[in-house]
């Protein structure tokens, strides 16, 4: 029996596995997409809140991002899927003299990066919000072209327009091997057999790792727990995303949106970080989350909840994605470590992995690999992760 030869292997059918395997088969390139899971977008996908932005400190994601804002944006009405997109922007908030420093401070590598973004004072972000609670508030930074969209509708539609396209999947099958031959990659072993390949795109998102080191190779991604949350629906009030960069007691800091159908979504970034894949939502996520965002914004306080969940944010030491082409074996491609950022990253890495595998680079893709290489020292870390 022959084994089937495919151009490239993506392992994983997540935020960054689909719009790569898209975007690689509209150029011609026909690749096989191999996932542990049962269906595309099972793994940290399904548990992201959808929020996309180009607000970051670090000019390679807000280049990333600022593709990713133009996929989303014009997915309907270039491809006819319906994926919830709406743009409301991001509000970083500032309630104390350092965060206002903080967020002041960035603006103009913000804006020389791309990213149209500026400082609003007090009464500009009331009037942008309404219902925040003005005590204390000395305005904030917004980024008008950020916005949001359904993780798994966006998942669904790359999985479906890539299977027009004549991409392979293959669901419910582990990866258990990267054969090599003179440090080049020619296949892939898995529990259901073997194809061969003369490219590897790892996009393994929490468990990128492990596949790495299939390959006789490390990669710096740990997963940490976040939890998540939906209420009801209830009629439009909060046009952007709202960011609260203050830390408290268990978190770092928190945000939330109404997404389009009109459920207030939240979440999030627990201080001391939850190391590990455990995927169970706890008690003690609700009352400490909720408390925060009625604080901000008390018109919260009678809007009941739906449901909570808990997803997996792959962390590099800097908060920043790992992206490029090894060096010990040939063939073998990282995109991975997006940091909980794999939705609004994946449409712009599946981007550049695209001009990178026909040729295409540009000077600024040239400038985001050497500052998401591999081989980077890791320090630091990303201010807005």
């Amino acid at each position: 029996m022959s084994t089937d030869t495919f151009d490239v292997v993506i392992v994983g059918a997540g935020s960054v596995g689909l719009p790569t395997a898209c975007f690689l088969a509209e150029q011609g390139i026909k690749p096989l997409v191999i996932d542990q899971f049962a269906s595309a977008g099972q793994g940290s996908n399904k548990a992201a809140i959808g929020g996309i932005r180009a607000t970051h400190s670090s000019p390679a994601k807000i280049r990333l991002c600022l593709e990713s804002l133009r996929v989303f944006s014009t997915w309907e009405q270039a491809r006819g899927d319906n994926i919830e997109w709406a743009r409301g922007g991001y509000a970083f908030v500032a309630y104390r003299e350092h965060e206002r420093a903080a967020l002041q401070n960035l603006l103009k590598a913000q804006q020389r990066a791309g990213l149209n973004i500026g400082w609003l004072e007090r009464r500009e972000m009331l009037e942008l919000v309404p219902a925040l609670c003005a005590e204390g508030l000395l305005g904030g930074t917004y980024s008008p072209e950020d916005g949001s969209a359904s993780p798994m509708l966006s998942a669904h539609a790359f999985y479906r327009r890539a299977s027009e396209l004549g991409v392979t999947f293959r669901f419910q099958e582990r990866v258990t091997g990267v054969i090599r031959r003179r440090g080049m990659v020619v296949g892939v072993r898995t529990d259901k057999g073997g194809y061969a390949t003369e490219t590897i795109i790892n996009a393994g998102g929490a468990w990128a790792r492990a596949v790495a080191n299939l390959a006789g190779l490390d990669v710096p991604v740990v997963p940490d727990s976040h939890e998540a949350g939906i209420t009801e629906p209830v009629a439009p009030f909060l046009k952007p995303m709202v960011v609260d960069i203050r830390p408290a007691d268990g978190s770092a800091n928190y945000y939330f949106y109404q997404h389009k159908p009109g459920g207030v979504v939240f979440c999030i970034t627990p201080d001391p970080p939850i190391v590990g894949t455990d995927r169970r939502e706890t008690s003690s996520y609700l009352p400490m989350i909720a408390r925060r965002m009625v604080g901000l914004m008390p018109c919260l306080a009678n809007i009941r909840v739906r449901r909570t969940w808990r997803g997996l944010y792959p962390m590099t030491p800097d908060g920043s994605p790992v992206v490029g082409r090894s060096k010990e074996i040939e063939g073998y491609i990282e995109a991975v470590g997006m940091c909980g950022q794999g939705f609004m990253l994946g449409p712009g890495v599946g981007l550049l992995l695209t001009r990178m595998l026909t040729g295409r680079e540009t000077e600024a893709d040239a400038e985001t690999l050497k500052e998401l290489t591999p081989y980077r020292a890791f320090a630091g870390a990303e201010a807005l992760k």
